[in-house]
């Protein structure tokens, strides 16, 4: 004997999970935004992932009204969620050994001039740079425009190439740029596959 699921059971059951893990995900990445850990954000990762698993697989979407509230609960969930993993993951890539600076950059040598006590700061403003980043990778995510994301990544190439003459500036902004699009592309394909 075949048991029948009724598909407003499937719908239901699965609009349940993904709302209650994505808040989830998005508690542990707030926890996290002082002092990002690996334990939450680890955690929340593995909530994304299994998000992105299930909704891959699902054979319904959520209804329209509950894709409203995922793809807003997402777009946190990225935007906000992006910044910890980002900064836990460049302090991964770099040991630990970049100094921050008091204006939100990085502190380098400025070896054009010579003088190896010369500090200077360069990409200033990248966490708000990186939200904004994040919300446009997401947007176009879940518009159906993934094109876009070339757009935001040439601009922020275009912006920040005269920043990018030391080796420690060059690898943050690849570390940093990776992490950030690609937390940001997992959240936004999630919300695309659960409403769409």
């Amino acid at each position: 004997m075949q048991v029948v699921v009724p598909d407003a059971l499937i719908v239901a059951v699965l609009s349940i999970f993904l709302f209650v893990a994505l808040c989830a995900a998005l508690v542990l990445v707030t926890v996290s935004q002082r002092r990002p850990a690996n334990a939450p954000l680890l955690v929340a990762a593995a909530l994304v992932v299994a998000c992105l698993t299930v909704v891959a697989v699902a054979p319904q979407n959520v209804p329209v009204l509950v894709g409203m509230m995922l793809a807003l609960l997402g777009t946190a969930l990225a935007v906000l969620g992006g910044n910890p993993v980002t900064r836990r993951i460049l302090d991964m890539a770099t040991h630990g050994e970049v100094r921050e600076g008091s204006r939100g950059g990085i502190l380098v040598y400025d070896s054009r001039r010579g003088d190896s006590d010369q500090v200077q700061e360069v990409l200033r403003g990248g966490t708000t740079i990186g939200y904004l980043e994040r919300l446009a990778v997401v947007a176009s995510l879940v518009a159906g425009y993934p094109e876009a994301i070339a757009v935001v990544v040439a601009i922020k190439g275009i912006g920040r190439f005269s920043e990018l003459a030391t080796p420690a500036a060059r690898e943050r902004f690849i570390v940093g740029t990776l992490a950030s699009l690609l937390w940001a592309g997992i959240v936004g394909a999630l919300v695309r596959l659960a409403i769409w």
